[in-house]
């Protein structure tokens, strides 16, 4: 197992170094002057604009900039803004915004799909069953922006459950409303595979066994079951998770979340190298050790899973 973790860690490096170097020479790409977009519709003094391109090392072929960037990165330095502000700052200041929203969306997503996805599993063909696969359509069918205004109207504006955006009050109890938007146009998907996982746990050889020696449904289903069920929706919300990191742009907009999503839209219109460059290597490093977990969790939750050479 020690073995299986150091080898998943050391695949960090190639994941790291591919991933920056593709996304920076994307930004390199972009077409555009960004110091003329930093200024907007007024145009900087010649002295100053090639005062900028030094200072942030743009005249510089693009192989010098990304050392630069790898240089600046194992100093414990992400870099500068446009606009002078360290991308240390700007993460320190929106990654625990959106951290806190992404799992608050995943733990909905994850109850949603464990509850309604094994109740449907259980009435397989039933009334239930049928009106959750209509409502998962729904779901899946609407754009993730259109569930945001919908929920803010009713919910919010209509019935005052919750506040209609966050901006500076961004703690737990703010993020509900984003979270829950979240949490559902996800959680469709997640909760088809919990019902396919269950339908088939239940036609399993263990399963029979277990009924065969007079145990109780109450006990099967928990501990039988839905244990062996959970490894395909696990996969599904560690995969959402890294989504919900980068992928929450239009969410954060709408409700005016100071997070990544919005930090991020900003950074690409202004072509911020660092900015953007710097917030991938972070969601990297987060995707992968996310994935580790949910690896380590295979083996937790089916004992026939082992890591060996």
């Amino acid at each position: 197992m020690v073995g299986y973790i150091l080898k998943r860690l050391l695949q960090v490096i190639p994941v790291f170094l591919g991933a920056t170097l593709l996304i920076y020479f994307l930004v390199f790409a972009m077409p555009g002057d960004p110091i003329a977009a930093l200024f907007g519709d007024k145009q900087p003094s010649k002295q100053l604009h090639d005062a900028l391109v030094a200072q942030y090392h743009l005249d510089q072929p693009f192989i010098v900039q990304y050392g630069y960037y790898l240089a600046g990165i194992f100093r414990g330095d992400m870099g500068t803004t446009f606009s002078g502000r360290s991308v240390n700052d700007v993460l320190a200041a929106t990654l625990p915004v959106t951290g806190r929203l992404a799992v608050m969306a995943i733990g909905i997503e994850f109850t949603l799909a464990i509850i309604i996805g094994t109740f449907s599993a259980l009435r397989k063909g039933k009334i239930f069953d049928n009106s959750m696969l209509v409502l998962s359509l729904i779901f899946i069918s609407l754009p993730v922006f259109v569930l945001a205004f919908l929920a803010q109207y009713f919910l919010a504006v209509k019935l005052q459950w919750f506040s209609p955006t966050v901006g500076a009050d961004n703690d737990w109890g703010g993020m509900w409303l984003p979270a829950i938007v979240l949490g559902i146009s996800l959680y469709a998907t997640s909760m088809r595979l919990m019902r396919g996982s269950v339908i088939d746990t239940l036609n399993q050889d263990w399963v029979r066994t277990a009924y065969s020696k007079g145990l109780p449904r109450r006990r099967v289903i928990p501990v039988h079951v839905l244990r062996n069920s959970l490894i395909p929706v696990i996969t599904n919300s560690a995969t959402n998770f890294g989504v919900l990191l980068v992928g929450a742009t239009v969410t954060e907009g709408i409700f005016n979340v100071p997070g990544v999503g919005n930090t991020l839209f900003h950074a690409v219109l202004q072509h911020e190298g660092p900015t953007i460059v710097s917030f991938v290597t972070v969601f990297v490093i987060i995707y992968v050790l996310v994935n580790l977990v949910v690896d380590m969790l295979y083996g937790l939750l089916d004992p026939r899973i082992r890591y060996v050479k």
